[in-house]
């Protein structure tokens, strides 16, 4: 795991929220869209809620992957 930064003013204490609220909406978007996207699936076919946990679950590990490539990789050796 790489080193946290030091923060450019001590003082500050709101440095990471912009961070945090945006990785908060990623993997809420995440979820809610494609979990959207199964329920509208199971509307669709007139099935129980299978595609809409599908979805969900789906949503969360493409937030994840999202959070990870944006905020997770680090600074490379290049």
């Amino acid at each position: 795991m790489p080193p946290v930064p030091a923060r450019e003013n001590p003082e500050n204490y709101w440095t990471g929220v912009g961070a945090g609220w945006a990785v908060t909406s990623t993997m809420l978007a995440g979820v809610l869209v494609v979990g959207g996207i199964g329920w509208l699936i199971d509307w669709l076919l007139g099935t129980e809620p299978v595609f809409l946990a599908i979805g969900m679950v789906a949503g969360a590990i493409c937030g994840t992957y999202l959070v990870y490539l944006r905020f997770g990789k680090g600074k490379s050796a290049d």
